[in-house]
Parts: structure tokens; C-alpha cells; sequence
């Protein structure tokens, strides 16, 4: 039987905090000290809450509770796995495709993930947010861009600043004549629904540039009454919402978990956006899949669930390279010569039942 969850109002913090909350293990408590010394802690009362004490696997737990296998580094691994500082011209902006720059805003979190591949930048200890020259330089950066069409803020958790500084950068950026799109990236939807205030909506809200937020969820227990309401808050305002989720070992590596966490992100109006692979962040080896796994996955859902359901399975290539498209390949030329057509004109193309046919078919 599991024990009595004790009701939470305060942002867990500390490995000590988690013991006592029976969350992590009193045995363990030595090595998460090693973790926490290194990589942010904090687990909101919503997500706590979800935590069933008794399964040593919880997939909740997962995502949020620190592990000693976080002290294990694998090859390959790197404190900027994606590359942003090869593509930042200024503090605070990543500027990697000609359309869009990612604008790093904080650098605190609602909940720090295990698996984040900003694990060595973000949380206490670190800048908590551009200085006010900072921000103004990277203002006149996207001013003097204008190929820049979108700006994607992030962190950090862009929804842990105030509805008032937050409105005061929303009309900054929507003051800039080709700037027309603001993504937003949060998770505090999920961690700490409470957020989503009638305050906070109207920031979101700006003249002059259409905003979309992509909200981080990575298995559908955390699409709770409390965060599909603060979603629905967002969507009833006209916001319009999509996805993004992170293939995690243990958490949603099989085709049941991923088909409920899409269903239940389309159930709300938010539409599955990423599913990336994980990234080669240090001390996360524990949570990677393989890529041949994850495009398993993906012709799962191929066959289990609408099109509406469907994320894009990407990869952050390491450097800097960009995402790529990695999920499963359906066609292919066909090169027999038993056919009247030309191979170029004739294609094999896979089902999602494995099965193969040709392209044009056979007259």
C-alpha cells in the first residue's frame, strides 16, 4: 500500500526536502547531495503531488527527482549539446536559422527536469536574467535583423517572470515591425498550473504579433485537471498551443504512453508539435533510448492514432547543426527492372503495418 501523500504548498528544493517528503531515498541521500551540488533541484507541489511513492519507476519521479546516475558520464556528452554558444552574436540570443532566434530571457525554471540539456546554466547560482543593458542590446539585435519573422522566448522558463515584466517584453518585441511571431516555451502550465492567471494571459496577449505557446509534457499523467484548465485558460483567450515532449527511458519509450500523452494533448487544443530525442547532456545516459527505439515508436503511432496526434521526431544534431528530422522512412525508390515504368517513376512505399507497395502501382 502506498503511503499518505502529505499535501504540499512549497517548491521542493533540497535532496533533504525530498527524503522527508518520502520521495527519494534516506540511503541515497549522500550521492543526490553530489547531484544537487551541480545541477538544480526543484519539484512544484503540483508535480509532487503525481509522484506515486510506492513505484520505485514512477515515471514522474523520472523526469524530476534527482538520481545518482546523474554523476555517470557517457562519451560524447557536452555542457552545450545543442551548440547555442556557437550561434549566440549577443548575451541572451541564439540566432541559428535566418527566421527565428531564440531569446534567453531567465534562466530559472518552475521544476528542473533531470534530462535538460541546459542542466549547466540554468538554476540558483546562475544569472537569473539579462541585465538591463543585456536585454537592450539583444532588442537592437533583432531590430537590426529583419529577416528575424520569430522570436522564440526561453531559458529558463519565460512564464516564471511577472505578467508586468512579461507584458513590458511581449510589447518590446511586437514594436518591431517584421517581428510578427512570439513562441513561448514553458512547462509551468504542467508545473505550476496556478501561474496561468487571468494576469498572466493578458501579457501573453500583444498588438502587432500573434503569440503561440509550446507547452512541455512528457507523459500524460501531468495533463492533470489542474494544467489541462490552465491550457484551456490559454486556448479560451485565443492562444493557440502546441507540443513538445522529450523521449525519455522509462517515462514514455513504449507506444501505449506515447499514444495517451498525444491523445491528451489534443484532447486540450494543443497540438503535438516535437518529440525529440534525447540530448547528449551530461549525466542523462540513464534516460536516452536508442534511435532506432524511438522510430519504432513513431510507426506505432502511425498505426494507433489520428494524424491530428502525430509529433515530428527530431534530433538536435550536436553543434550546433540544427534539429533534423529523424523519424522512420516510408518510400523508397524501387530499382527492379521487372516493372515497365522507369525506376525513377516507381516508388516502394511502407505502411504502418509493414506492409510494401509500389508507386505509382502497376498498370
Amino acid at each position: 500500500m502506498n503511503r499518505i501523500v502529505p499535501k504540499l504548498d512549497a517548491t521542493l528544493r533540497q535532496p533533504a526536502e525530498l527524503v522527508a517528503q518520502g520521495l527519494a531515498p534516506a540511503a541515497g541521500l549522500i550521492d543526490l547531495e553530489q547531484v544537487a551540488a551541480r545541477y538544480a533541484v526543484a519539484v512544484t507541489a503540483d508535480l509532487a503531488a503525481l509522484i506515486d511513492r510506492g513505484d520505485p519507476d514512477d515515471p514522474i519521479a523520472r523526469q524530476f527527482i534527482p538520481s545518482a546516475d546523474e554523476l555517470v558520464g557517457q562519451p560524447g556528452e557536452n555542457a552545450d549539446p545543442i551548440g547555442d554558444d556557437a550561434h549566440s552574436p549577443v548575451a541572451g540570443i541564439v540566432h541559428r536559422y535566418p527566421d527565428r532566434v531564440l531569446f534567453k530571457l531567465v534562466h530559472v525554471c518552475a521544476v528542473y527536469c533531470r534530462f535538460c540539456f541546459r542542466r549547466e546554466t540554468v538554476g540558483p547560482g546562475k544569472p537569473n536574467a539579462l541585465s538591463d543593458a543585456a536585454y537592450a542590446t539583444a532588442l537592437d539585435y533583432i531590430r537590426a535583423h529583419r529577416d528575424i519573422w520569430e522570436v522564440i522566448l526561453t531559458g529558463g522558463d519565460p512564464l516564471m517572470l511577472s505578467p508586468r515584466r512579461l507584458a513590458g517584453i511581449m510589447a518590446d518585441l511586437a514594436a518591431i515591425d517584421h517581428v510578427r511571431i512570439i513562441r513561448i516555451h514553458t512547462r509551468v502550465p504542467i508545473a505550476d498550473a496556478a501561474r496561468i492567471s487571468p494576469g498572466m494571459i493578458a501579457a501573453l496577449r500583444v498588438e502587432g504579433a500573434t503569440t503561440w505557446i509550446a507547452v512541455h509534457a512528457n507523459h500524460p499523467r501531468e495533463l492533470t485537471d489542474k494544467a489541462r484548465a490552465a491550457c484551456a485558460r490559454m486556448a479560451d483567450a485565443g492562444i493557440p498551443l502546441v507540443s513538445q515532449s522529450v523521449l525519455l527511458a522509462g517515462v514514455n519509450d513504449d507506444a501505449a504512453t506515447l499514444e495517451a500523452l498525444m491523445r491528451a494533448f489534443v484532447e486540450c487544443r494543443i497540438k503535438p508539435y516535437y518529440l525529440h530525442h534525447g540530448d547528449l547532456a551530461p549525466g542523462t545516459g540513464h534516460l536516452r533510448t536508442t534511435i532506432a527505439h524511438g522510430q519504432d515508436l513513431m510507426r506505432a503511432l502511425r498505426g494507433r492514432v489520428s494524424g491530428l496526434c502525430q509529433p515530428e521526431y527530431v534530433l538536435d544534431i550536436p553543434g550546433g547543426h540544427g534539429k533534423a528530422p529523424i523519424g522512420p522512412d516510408y518510400l523508397s525508390r524501387n530499382n527492379s527492372r521487372e516493372h515497365e515504368l522507369p525506376p525513377e517513376t516507381r516508388y516502394r512505399i511502407v505502411d504502418y503495418c509493414g506492409g510494401v507497395h509500389l508507386y505509382p502501382p502497376k498498370p
